[in-house]
């Protein structure tokens, strides 16, 4: 209030300085007109009916033009009140919905007609503050699922690595067959250690940082005989024949490590849940401008009202699998948020006895 009150004496004060302005400059106009024919005959009249005074001419000047400035002065202290007023009305007007910018629902801010472009500016507002509110909800409770799957997934295999080498430690009459045996196992209970280490972190960089992609061209093909190449002893060793069917060559521009995670982590996923001596196929073809890479394997049918989730972070589609046996539940996740980061778009479809992961990316 205080603050609206000085406003208005400074704009009364640059009108009376206008005003005062513009007053000397009438006198001085009106002093020289006065002072040819047209005053002569002013002072003739004003001595014979009026006055005796010669001086009244200069008087009546002042007065008039001193109540014309007076004038001025109120019309524009009037003139201000006014607008002060109609600004003050039009802030109320506006307040509401400033104020429902802080209170994120979904609900829009309206306007009068006058205060359109207002009202766009102040949505735009609104709907920013709404999604970066929701961002970083996400963000923290990403945070948050981090800490707690890591506490649960971390757990066993650590407890027991702890659990074999203290058996180490404290039996030192143990037979050379059955320590070789123990070490083995802690040695492979710490790579998992390892493994669910890594994909934590990976995890964490796609979803919490702005990865950037160094794209290059590439065979896609050739990248995917390679990998498939690299699963031919775990898949022999499961029975599953892994057949590859595709162009001669399909050329994209991507980033070449991340998307071999993509398609390493689709093969995993695959291997774990194919049934043994069964067939998987790997399909790539270009279609349209895109380039679609489908992994088909044999497999129990996954639940329609799961297949929603399966590219979401820590789930597991068969919840019996622990983090020593079975993934993290991470590896899809990291699949989607590469297909993603590149433009791509990566999908699900499941039969009673086949299931098939689908990736589209850009050329």
């Amino acid at each position: 209030m205080k603050a609206r009150t000085k406003l208005i004496w400074k704009q009364v004060i640059i009108a009376a300085t206008i005003s005062i302005g513009v007053f000397t400059v009438l006198y001085f106009s009106l002093d020289t007109l006065f002072d040819g024919w047209f005053d002569d005959q002013v002072r003739i009249l004003m001595e014979r009916y009026l006055y005796d005074n010669l001086n009244l001419k200069n008087e009546l000047l002042i007065l008039g033009a001193g109540s014309f400035a007076l004038l001025t002065i109120l019309v524009c202290a009037i003139v201000i009140i006014a607008t002060d007023r109609r600004s003050r009305r039009e802030i109320d007007r506006l307040l509401p919905s400033v104020r429902a910018i802080a209170e994120m629902d979904d609900s829009l801010i309206e306007l009068p007609e006058e205060y359109k472009d207002v009202e766009n500016q102040l949505n735009a507002i609104k709907n920013t503050a709404i999604k970066n509110e929701r961002l970083a909800r996400e963000a923290e409770q990403r945070k948050n699922d981090l800490v707690v799957y890591l506490a649960h997934d971390l757990k066993t295999p650590l407890t027991s690595v702890v659990g074999y080498l203290t058996l180490l430690r404290d039996e030192p009459d143990i037979s050379p067959e059955m320590r070789q045996k123990y070490t083995n196992i802690s040695l492979e209970k710490a790579l998992r250690l390892e493994a669910l280490i890594n994909e934590f972190f990976d995890i964490t960089r796609f979803n919490l940082q702005n990865i950037a992609l160094e794209k290059t061209q590439f065979d896609l093909v050739l990248m995917l005989q390679q990998i498939v190449d690299e699963f031919y002893p775990a898949f022999s060793q499961k029975g599953i024949t892994c057949h590859i069917s595709a162009d001669d060559r399909l050329m994209i521009e991507a980033d070449a490590d991340k998307l071999s995670r993509v398609f390493d982590n689709l093969l995993k996923n695959a291997l774990s849940y194919s049934e043994p001596y069964t067939n998987l196929a790997v399909s790539i073809h270009r279609q349209g401008g895109r380039a679609v890479v489908e992994v088909t394997n044999h497999c129990p049918q996954i639940p329609e009202h799961k297949l929603g989730s399966i590219f979401e972070r820590f789930y597991r589609l068969d919840s019996a699998r622990s983090a020593n046996t079975g993934g993290s539940g991470l590896g899809l996740a990291i699949a989607k948020e590469i297909t993603e980061l590149h433009g791509g778009v990566i999908s699900a479809e499941s039969s009673p006895s086949l299931t098939v992961f689908r990736v589209e990316l850009p050329l």
